[in-house]
């Protein structure tokens, strides 16, 4: 039975092969065949794999012919592969094997081929199917009239067609897949792992047919060379554009991607992006180039204003590397070749761009780390000249002493910071301080946090006429400050019961006490952007930086407050300063800090399940109780329709000359709502409600949209198809403001 076995089992091999090299075909009938795919074996299998196990109703063999048949339910097993067919007729004169009526043979991989008949030459190397249907494990399946393989492995598929998509609604009833890809011809070469399609076509829902008359994609595990999903977008500045990504498989840790873009309002342009995974990191580079006119200090919706035919681009690179389980290195890179690049081709909106290269290194109980900044403005009425080159900023930590006294640790900093400008202000600094936390729980649950803190710094100062704002200048040349602190913080969480969950009640209270510094004696460089808030109301020095540290003795009162009820929480806090001194603060006015006794701040965050998040930040002048910041954000809905709303009024009434203070006020707002099943509608609009009450030199009229978007989608598990309007309100040279159209198509699965 040995030959006769290894004969029938090549009818196993031919149809496998079919099913996994032909994973991304198709099925002229996609639904599934009424025949069930074949058990595993009640029995264990023989252990030569050249030998199989198989059973039938009946064995027929004709000696005159020399012919064997076995009929009824017949089921063969070998090597994991499953067979089961109607009738299977073995001329041993020819070395022909048939495999006719209901075919299923199934792998070990879990892919099941049907099929009505199957032939087999006694090479078992070639061979055809007929009415062939391939059930992928993964989910995809394929068909086609005939199929056949030669000697050689290749397989050719006539009037094929493939969809990785469900072919059954809901209720189990046949459907439609949502696309799928039909071929006059297909052609796999198990060699090359690749699929080659002729005379394709792509249909959309059973309609809409785009034609693909050369095709090709992998159907191995790894990488491939190939086309990415095209991209169409229509604006007012460069017209029609379509992207067409192709992807470059340069082996199994890294890949280019290049992208033309192809407008009709403005030349070509070409994106590129390369990645690689290395032993001990990885990167990215992403660069985009044109040739075009560049008009990047005008603010003027006029095309015709005073610019230049240049080329005209943007690199955006990142990337990290561990060197060991403590030593690390990181950067990145945004350059732009001028202002308004990025916002003309719809790249990004950012104003700013960072630069940062860094070296760090942590442990269990130290820090260390050296820096480098520099940053590009793309505002148009900012001076390059004076943006920063913050290079290098080494910063050095190291936490000790946690046994000398139970609950306190010493902790040692050393910082040191060069900063350079073009035309501006060159500022060196370079400090040491220690800390000490001691925290300590009394008998009646009150935690205490006792704080001492010292600290020396040396400053370098050049240029400092070129700084506009005094009080960010400081005096020139070299000067020593010596800064000290002492702290004491208490809190006293009351826990019970309540409203049929648990309430936590915690007053707080802190003394900060310092000697008068003269701050103004040293320039301002990361310390000016100050605003008291919630997060920052019980911290020891309020302002955000190190160029300036809050001094004389103050008093800190406020209360935090929780609710947690089943599906709801409530949490809020509250608070308030008073300065024992009288003297004029270093804090401008209009911060909430600049009195004695300081503004109210306070928050509150209520969220209900995953339905409800709500947040409300605020402060009230301690005199009139007026608003003076004012922040809400808050989401509500599930995870497929919801809406989010944010609000922004900072009414400080600061000096227009503090850049880092201005007022403003503004509204975002967003939503997603879930049409039916697979459709869905979103949008998204912020909107500037800065007026003179906010800004004394705005000319806006309190309500100025900066950009909004609509858009329709459909989404299911095999295909993602969606239409976006977006609407820019702002012009910045060539950068105009108009209405942009965004279609999306992305085939999911294609190649499963």
């Amino acid at each position: 039975m040995t030959r006769k076995a290894l004969l029938l089992a090549g009818i196993v091999p031919l149809a496998l092969c079919l099913a996994p090299g032909a994973a991304a075909l198709g099925a002229q009938d996609l639904q599934d065949r009424a025949v069930e795919p074949p058990p595993p074996s009640e029995t264990p299998l023989p252990d030569d794999p050249n030998q199989i196990q198989f059973s039938a109703d009946l064995a027929e063999y004709d000696s005159s012919g020399d012919v064997v048949t076995v009929t009824g339910d017949v089921r063969l097993f070998r090597d994991g592969n499953r067979l089961r067919a109607d009738k299977v007729v073995w001329n041993r004169k020819t070395g022909q094997v048939i495999a006719e009526g209901d075919i299923a043979v199934t792998n070990p991989e879990g892919d099941t081929a049907y099929g009505d008949r199957i032939e087999l030459t006694d090479s078992l190397r070639d061979g055809m199917i007929d009415n062939m249907l391939v059930v992928l494990e993964q989910g995809g399946r394929i068909a086609a009239e005939r199929g056949t393989r030669d000697d050689g492995g290749v397989i050719r598929v006539d009037r094929a067609a493939y969809t990785p998509c469900a072919v059954v609604d809901s209720g189990n009833c046949p459907k439609e897949p949502s696309w799928k890809i039909t071929a006059v011809r297909v052609v796999y070469d198990p060699a090359k792992q690749r699929i080659r399609y002729t005379g394709a076509r792509v249909s959309l829902f059973g309609i809409a047919s785009l034609p693909l008359p050369v095709f090709s994609h992998s159907v191995g595990t790894d990488n491939a060379s190939g086309l990415l999903a095209p991209e169409i977008r229509y604006d007012s500045v460069n017209g029609f554009e379509v992207a067409l990504p192709y992807y470059f498989d340069l082996g199994a840790s890294k890949g280019l991607t290049v992208t033309p873009h192809i407008f009709t309002g403005a030349l070509p342009m070409v994106q590129a992006e390369y990645r690689q995974l290395l032993e001990r990191g990885a990167f990215r580079i992403t660069g985009y180039g044109t040739y075009s006119r560049r008009s990047d200090d005008f603010v003027s919706p006029t095309p015709d204003v005073s610019s230049e035919n240049a080329f005209r681009g943007y690199i955006d690179a990142a990337g990290r590397f561990q060197f060991d389980p403590n030593w690390s290195a990181s950067g990145s890179v945004r350059l732009a070749s001028d202002r308004t690049f990025l916002r003309r081709y719809d790249i990004s909106s950012d104003d700013r761009l960072r630069n940062n290269v860094r070296v760090e290194r942590i442990d269990r109980d130290s820090y260390f780390s050296i820096n480098g900044w520099f940053v590009q403005t793309l505002r148009p009425t900012e001076n390059q000249g004076l943006q920063p080159v913050a290079l290098p900023e080494i910063d050095y930590r190291l936490r000790f002493g946690q046994n000398l006294i139970p609950g306190g640790r010493f902790e040692l900093q050393a910082n040191s910071l060069a900063i350079s400008r073009g035309q501006g202000q060159d500022t060196q600094r370079a400090f040491t301080s220690l800390r000490y936390d001691l925290r300590k729980l009394t008998s009646w649950g009150q935690e205490v946090t006792l704080t001492a803190y010292g600290r020396g710094d040396l400053y370098n100062t050049q240029d400092t006429l070129a700084t506009t704002v005094a009080s960010y200048r400081g005096l020139e040349g070299f000067r020593a400050r010596a800064i000290g602190a002492l702290a004491l913080d208490l809190k006293w969480p009351l826990i019970g019961e309540a409203f049929g969950g648990t309430q936590r009640v915690t007053p707080r209270f802190q003394i900060v006490a310092a000697p008068k510094l003269e701050n103004f004696d040293v320039p301002n460089e990361d310390a000016r952007s100050v605003d008291l808030e919630d997060s920052n109301l019980f911290a020891l020095n309020r302002f955000p930086g190190y160029d300036r540290f809050e001094d004389s003795t103050r008093f800190t009162f406020g209360l935090d407050y929780a609710l947690y009820l089943p599906g709801l929480s409530v949490e809020a806090n509250v608070g308030q300063s008073y300065r024992l001194t009288s003297r004029p603060a270093i804090l401008p006015d209009g911060t909430g800090l600049d009195g004695r006794l300081s503004d109210i701040v306070g928050r509150t965050v209520v969220r209900y399940r995953d339905f409800v998040a709500f947040t409300h930040r605020y402060r009230l002048d301690k005199d009139n109780l007026a608003i003076r910041r004012n922040e809400i954000d808050a989401t509500v809905g599930s995870r497929e329709t919801f809406v989010t709303l944010g609000y922004l009024r900072l009414n400080r009434n600061i000096s227009f000359a503090l850049e880092d203070l201005q007022d403003r006020e503004e509204a975002r707002v967003g939503a997603r709502v879930q049409i039916s099943r697979f459709w869905s509608a979103f949008g998204s609009a912020v909107i500037d409600l800065t007026d003179k009450e906010e800004d004394p030199t705005s000319l806006a009229d309190g309500f100025e949209p900066i950009r909004h978007r609509l858009g329709v989608e459909y989404e299911d598990d095999c295909i993602r198809l969606g239409l976006t309007w977006r609407r820019d309100y702002q012009s910045t040279g060539d950068a105009r403001r108009g209405s942009s159209y965004l279609f999306t198509l992305a085939l999911k699965n294609l190649g499963r």
